[in-house]
């Protein structure tokens, strides 16, 4: 789950992370009257959209499709120029690299205080699943495209892992300081901050955080003047209050809809729609479509306990992707019954009346069952008894092979 940068501010603030004071607007009349509350002659107005490089994305007219202005950051140093951004920016479509090619309308802006820049870092702190720690990576090279870092001067970029049994302690503070060359009261106010923003990180079950960039100021302060947080989803039953900062019009509307059903639903650029039982089967039926040439559509996993009613619904949230040119179902019955699945699809292509190729692989509890019903039915459905028969049947099917 992704929150915006004002949201993620305020919990970075509470938990004793320096930011600057800032305001969230939803108005050009809010932008100038923050502006005004603000009380600094250079402020930040900064488009609010769940996604990265606003700064060097372009804004367009949503109705006539023309471009209205480059960056969705921009720096205003009068009231005037505040109104002109603001103005520009809201209701207005922007497109960065991480938005592609439809953008994101933009209904939320943040007015910021300016401050004076000596140096940007970049910082983040994220979960490796691969290790059960947590991994905090920062670079001098802070207000760039990371990724470009990363590939191009690797050497820039210092990592520490932490045990979460032990936290993080002292030394690594103080070591990843001074690897990015910090010294005196800039040091000093980084240790604090980065071990305020490792117990945010923990107390609130996240899943990133990223500052890029973090600035040390003319004072040598260090300062968060970014914020782009998303939390485990997994951990939401501890905190009620998610479902405050969470912004719908952000998300997919196929994929509320999914989760209110009971279903985990990703949608993706491929052409093979793909139901699953199970988040570990769904990611291998993946990673095999793409073994044998093809292109997963989504990720849909309908849990371990779905009944053909839910079996329907994630037929029908498939189909409404347009580029789905064939679907291949994979179920490992244990808890789920292969017979309950075997009568939701023939239920589902019936109702939804299904015209491209499906795959059917069952296996597990009363998989005879399964296999008996869907070969009774006259439907078009193509059996195959493992993964990779299943996979390389729905890939031929929708290239045209039989």
């Amino acid at each position: 789950m992704n929150i915006h940068e004002y949201q993620g501010k305020a919990l970075l603030k509470k938990a004793g992370v320096p930011v600057l004071e800032g305001v969230h607007c939803t108005s050009v009349k809010q932008a100038l009257d923050a502006y005004e509350k603000l009380g600094s002659e250079v402020v930040a107005v900064k488009s609010q959209i769940h996604a990265g490089g606003r700064g060097k994305g372009t804004l367009y007219d949503p109705n006539t499709k023309k471009e209205v202005m480059q960056g969705g950051v921009k720096i205003a140093f009068s009231k005037e120029e505040v109104e002109t951004y603001a103005t520009n920016i809201l209701g207005n479509i922007l497109v960065t690299i991480q938005t592609g090619a439809d953008g994101k309308i933009v209904n939320n802006l943040y007015v910021e205080s300016g401050c004076s820049i000596a140096h940007e870092y970049y910082l983040a702190l994220l979960v490796d699943r691969e290790r059960k720690e947590v991994l905090i990576m920062a670079s001098t090279e802070g207000g760039v495209d990371i990724e470009d870092v990363a590939h191009n001067t690797p050497e820039k970029i210092h990592k520490v892992n932490v045990d979460p049994n032990s936290g993080l302690l002292g030394f690594q503070k103080r070591d990843l300081g001074m690897a990015l060359g910090l010294t005196g009261n800039a040091l000093k106010s980084f240790y604090k901050m980065l071990g305020n923003m490792y117990e945010m990180f923990m107390s609130e079950d996240c899943a990133m955080v990223e500052i890029n960039p973090l600035v040390k100021t003319e004072d040598d302060e260090i300062i968060a003047l970014d914020s782009k947080i998303s939390f485990d989803e997994n951990a939401e039953f501890r905190h009620k209050y998610w479902d405050e900062l969470r912004d719908l019009s952000e998300e997919e509307e196929v994929e509320i809809r999914a989760k209110e059903t009971g279903l985990s639903y990703v949608k993706l650029d491929g052409n093979i729609g793909c139901l699953v039982n199970g988040a570990g089967l769904a990611m291998a039926t993946m990673d095999v479509i793409k073994l044998y040439g093809g292109e997963p559509a989504n990720f849909l996993d309908v849990g371990g306990g779905a009944n053909e009613e839910q079996v329907k619904t994630a037929f029908s949230i498939i189909l409404e992707d347009p580029n789905v040119k064939g679907i291949l179902v994979n179920i490992f019955g244990g808890i789920m019954r292969c017979d309950i699945i075997a009568r939701g699809v023939i239920g589902a292509t019936q109702s939804l009346g299904l015209d491209v190729p499906l795959v059917v692989r069952l296996a597990g509890t009363n998989v005879d069952e399964g296999k008996a019903i869907l070969a009774g039915s006259d439907l078009n459905i193509h059996p195959a008894d493992d993964l990779a028969e299943g996979a390389q049947k729905i890939v031929s099917l929708i290239s045209g092979g039989e």
